[in-house]
């Protein structure tokens, strides 16, 4: 008789087997979960709020601006793609085109480029936690006062700003300023003015007669202190020479031409013999003003260069048109460089120290280790820092608007201030403002979409 607590052959063993969990069914069924234990309505609540603020100040934002752009400058009569023609041949927009793709082209590359160098570097020394701290504090500044500090220190009067007062003072080392800035002759006098910004006289020197060259435009109170009284050159036979001063005397009563009393001599002029555009000899004035050339100065003309009269040098005109856009982008990088060596010298703390030192037992030197090794395990951080360097760049205002004179704004235009420009800052066309908007917007797309990939890629592995 088989005994009923026995399983029966064939299926029976298997019924006593449980079965996989599989999907509840039947009317009293648990709820469906997800991966994380979460119902998925619940997962939709939750970002119901971040779907409702990214709709409303991002996607309706874009998709207005899109059909904005369809439209004249008030809105009300359809023009379809004619903004997108004009931003293409106004001449402002395009030099605003251009400027963007400098920056895109140089700003990035120059502050990652810094970024890795500092990174490096100061892996090297005790010291570099204080450093790194120094080139990122300016990440604590605002644009608008970055704005602020870089239009003073490209200030054109060196006595403001920081940097043309350390152009001068290198300048001032190595050359010497005139101290007759401003000085010329007397219309209708012998002296002539001739190119360069120099003089020459009209006769030929002499041996035996006094070549004076007598000038004008010198303020009594712009003489060097000491100046002494003029003194007539004596005739010698067998040199040239002559006497320079200032040919006024207070209350205007001197004679025209003559060395009167109280005349000043202009000491440290430098007089040249030049015959045939070549110059034979030169001579410098001294306390008394007189000079004396050799004799083979004899039948030369007499010339004051131009250096005896060059005024005070003021250094570089920073926030000129050829120089705006270079030294904004200076002041970018002195921004982000500090951003881009924080990021570096996070990837470079993961690099596997023992590589380094296996390639400088095998006899690397410091260079190979960098180029071969430092910067290939760091191909992916630099990519990060200039990708996202370049989509900041795509949309700078504030640094160009702040900095950039009136006078020399158009030079260094750029996209985004065109934009406002265009839409609001006197244009008062927000169909061209917005075309610009869209054009921004393809041109950060693909910038966007090559980061969403490398990213994608980073999780697969």
């Amino acid at each position: 008789m088989a005994d009923a607590s026995l399983p029966e052959a064939g299926g029976g063993a298997a019924a006593a087997v449980p079965s996989a969990p599989g999907p509840a069914q039947g009317p009293g069924a648990a709820p469906r979960r997800g991966l994380m234990g979460t119902r998925p309505w619940v997962a939709a609540l939750f970002l119901l709020p971040a779907l409702v603020l990214l709709g409303a100040l991002v996607a309706y934002p874009i998709g207005y601006t899109v059909w904005r752009s369809l439209f004249d400058a008030d809105g009300s009569g359809f023009v379809g793609l004619k903004n997108f023609g004009t931003v293409f041949s106004d001449h402002d927009i395009l030099t605003a085109v251009r400027n963007n793709a400098i920056w895109v082209a140089v700003a990035p590359t120059v502050a990652t480029a810094l970024g890795l160098v500092f990174a490096v570097l100061t892996e090297r020394v005790s010291w570099g936690t204080a450093f790194k701290l120094l080139v990122f504090m300016p990440m604590a500044i605002s644009m608008l006062a970055a704005g602020i500090i870089f239009r003073l220190v490209y200030d054109q009067d060196p006595s403001q700003g920081v940097a043309n007062a350390v152009v001068v003072a290198v300048h001032d080392t190595f050359t010497s300023n005139s101290a007759y800035p401003g000085a010329r002759p007397r219309p209708n006098s012998d002296l002539k003015p001739t190119p360069g910004g120099s003089y020459t006289s009209a006769s030929a020197a002499r041996i035996g007669a006094s070549a004076d060259l007598p000038l004008i435009g010198i303020p009594q109170n712009k003489l060097p202190a000491g100046a002494q009284q003029a003194k007539p050159a004596a005739p010698a036979a067998d040199a040239v020479t002559g006497t320079v001063w200032l040919d006024f005397r207070p209350g205007g009563t001197g004679t025209a031409g003559a060395i009167d009393p109280g005349e000043k001599a202009l000491s440290g002029v430098k007089v040249q013999a030049v015959k045939d555009g070549e110059v034979v000899a030169s001579a410098t004035s001294g306390k008394d003003g007189t000079y004396r050339l050799p004799a083979k100065a004899a039948g030369a003309r007499l010339r004051l260069p131009s250096s005896n009269f060059t005024g005070k040098y003021n250094g570089v005109n920073w926030l000129g048109p050829s120089l705006v856009t270079p030294s904004i982008i200076a002041s970018w990088v002195w921004m982000w460089a500090g951003f881009a060596m924080v990021l570096i010298a996070a990837g470079l703390a993961g690099v596997p120290r023992e590589l380094l030192e296996q390639a400088r037992v095998d006899g690397a030197g410091e260079w190979q280790v960098f180029r071969r090794i430092t910067v290939p395990l760091l191909a992916p951080v630099l990519v990060v820092v200039m990708v996202t360097l370049m989509i900041n760049v795509l949309k700078i205002f504030d640094l160009v608007y702040i900095i950039a004179p009136s006078n020399t704004q158009s030079d260094a235009n750029v996209l985004a201030l065109q934009l406002y420009l265009s839409s609001f800052g006197g244009g008062n066309d927000q169909g061209v403002g917005s075309a610009i908007g869209v054009i921004l917007l393809l041109l950060v797309l693909p910038v966007m979409i090559f980061n969403i990939r490398r990213l994608r890629r980073e999780e697969r592995r």
